[in-house]
């Protein structure tokens, strides 16, 4: 396959097959000029799938299998991402405007997560509970049979591979909805899943409008289980949809992370957070570092070295930025970049001072300056608001409790950062931050063995590690009577 083709299709029960929908054209971010179409699904295409992955669950043809055989095949869809490394990774740039070497971190990381889970598929066991002579009872783990799963454009290859894993691995069917501005990629999964000898309809992928496709996946009948990451507006639609047809959701959406940097600080942690806190995809992560909140004593300090941060980084055209460096790529969609511009003059309508930054680049593509706000107070539209985008506002405090406050001060609590030097410190404030997971010393502090996700807005329930193992699965007892 080369790098591009003219039209991608939709895998839907072992087949790649068009859209009802006609297709969607793909933008390539570094340009802004067209890069390919894509099939786009209907109600019609999207209830093909839910019924091929509802035969996979009435046949039995991955519930019934050993666990270890499930984890071969999740472990071959890893080696074959992996082994496709190249081609996925120059595709995803193209089509979403992240530098190469981030399109390769990406890749690695969708192979890793089907890698975890692949190991784990063994690990889901079931208890007895005594009750005493006469009885034997015992509890087992049971695939909800369809997971119906919505995926964002900011990483689309990790959070597919992020949610199929887990699903595969407990043996449930998958019909996944990939984004709209970068579903392109996304070919790799049937690929992959060709490739491991999973059954026609075990994956199912497929593009189309999320008023569409995403709300017919949501309000399938035949949708054991519904796991969705994106806006909180998008998000709340489709935890009602799921609500009305009485099916669990694990819900991931948004933050407006807080980072505490007290004077003991070490510096250099600090700015490496920054870097990949904040410009790491162009700001485009749901855990971003987006507010750093700063010990009054080293204000001064902190907004020069980060705003001296901001502007040592090249931003252009992915392709030509292969290797990890001081570097950032565009934005995913010029609306996106609207979007970004448009909160800044806010910002600064506010009383917000834009240090460095705060507008887009006079060039091709969705390219936006790495920007620093200082002067930010709580009450601030940029400390509330999820920008999505690179900027950073500095925010001052006094004392540990003036910083707890401000830290918890927004409807999120997705993620939180504390930098210091002082263990004692760190764990108190990381007790009282109301964040799903906290960062001591280290912005993205963890890894796939580690349980991602929110409180508040946030959304509810645990991504990564074992844990989102039991999202996929429902508890049955069984009590036997003996003699």
């Amino acid at each position: 396959m080369s790098a591009v083709q003219e039209l991608y299709k939709n895998y839907i029960n072992g087949h790649w097959v068009d859209g009802g929908a006609g297709a969607i054209a793909v933008d390539n971010p570094n340009t802004g000029e067209a890069l390919a179409l894509q099939a786009a699904a209907d109600a019609a295409d999207v209830d093909r799938a839910v019924q091929a992955a509802v035969a996979v669950r009435e046949n039995r043809s991955l519930a019934d299998l050993r666990p270890v055989e499930r984890a071969r095949m999740i472990q071959k869809m890893s080696a074959h991402i992996s082994a496709n490394k190249d081609r996925v990774a120059t595709l995803l740039t193209l089509e979403s405007g992240k530098p190469l070497w981030e399109s390769e971190i990406e890749v690695d990381s969708a192979a890793r997560f089907l890698e975890f889970y692949g190991n784990q598929a063994e690990s889901v066991e079931g208890k007895s509970i005594p009750l005493g002579a006469s009885y034997f009872d015992f509890t087992t783990y049971e695939p909800y049979g369809v997971s119906g799963q919505i995926i964002p454009w900011n990483f689309p290859l990790e959070i597919t591979a992020r949610g199929i894993g887990p699903a595969l691995a407990t043996g449930n069917a998958v019909v996944v909805k990939t984004p709209e501005l970068d579903p392109l990629s996304h070919f790799i999964f049937g690929e992959a899943a060709e490739a491991a000898g999973f059954p026609a309809g075990a994956v199912n992928v497929l593009c189309g409008h999320g008023a569409e496709a995403g709300a017919a996946l949501t309000a399938h009948p035949d949708v054991g289980q519904v796991v969705f990451t994106g806006s909180v507006q998008t998000g709340t639609a489709v935890a009602v949809a799921a609500a009305r047809r009485v099916v669990p959701c694990v819900l991931e959406l948004g933050g407006k992370s807080a980072g505490i940097v007290y004077p003991d600080a070490d510096r250099a942690k600090v700015l490496d957070s920054v870097r990949w806190g904040i410009y790491f995809n162009a700001g485009q992560v749901c855990s971003a570092f987006s507010r750093i909140l700063v010990h009054e004593s080293i204000h001064d300090e902190m907004v020069e070295r980060v705003s001296e941060l901001a502007k040592s980084l090249s931003v252009g055209h992915g392709m030509e930025r292969p290797i990890f460096g001081a570097n950032m790529g565009a934005m995913v969609s010029e609306a996106q970049r609207a979007r970004a511009e448009g909160l800044c003059q806010r910002a600064q309508s506010e009383g917000a001072r834009a240090v460095t930054g705060g507008r887009k680049l006079n060039q091709p593509g969705y390219f936006f300056e790495p920007t620093v706000f200082d002067g930010v107070t709580p009450e601030m539209n940029i400390a509330q608001e999820e920008v999505f985008g690179p900027v950073i506002s500095v925010m001052t405090f006094s004392d540990d409790d003036e910083a707890i406050r401000m830290a918890n001060n927004t409807d999120y609590g997705l993620v939180a950062g504390v930098f210091t030097k002082d263990l004692d410190r760190a764990t108190a404030a990381a007790q009282r931050l109301r964040a799903g997971q906290i960062y001591v010393n280290e912005w993205y502090a963890g890894g796939v063995e580690t349980p991602f996700g929110g409180f508040g807005k946030s959304g509810y329930g645990r991504e990564k590690g074992r844990e989102a193992l039991y999202n996929y699965v429902q508890t049955k007892n069984i009590g036997i009577a003996l003699g």
